[in-house]
């Protein structure tokens, strides 16, 4: 059993409307959670990357 995804931390309930905290792959559709790293995102599925802009952090 030992590492599994833990869905429900990554949605949350306000105002009985449920928001995602998730970020679904551009090219395997929604239903495809990409992994979130310290630096990008990546799909496990397809293989696609997405790196986060911004500042880095020293």
């Amino acid at each position: 059993m030992g590492n599994q995804a833990k869905l429900w931390r990554k949605y949350k309930i306000e105002n009985n409307v449920l928001n995602r905290k998730v970020v679904f792959c551009p090219r395997c559709g929604e239903g495809y959670v990409m992994a979130e790293h310290p630096d990008r995102f990546y799909c496990g599925n397809c293989h696609f990357t997405k790196f986060k802009t911004g500042e880095k952090k020293e």
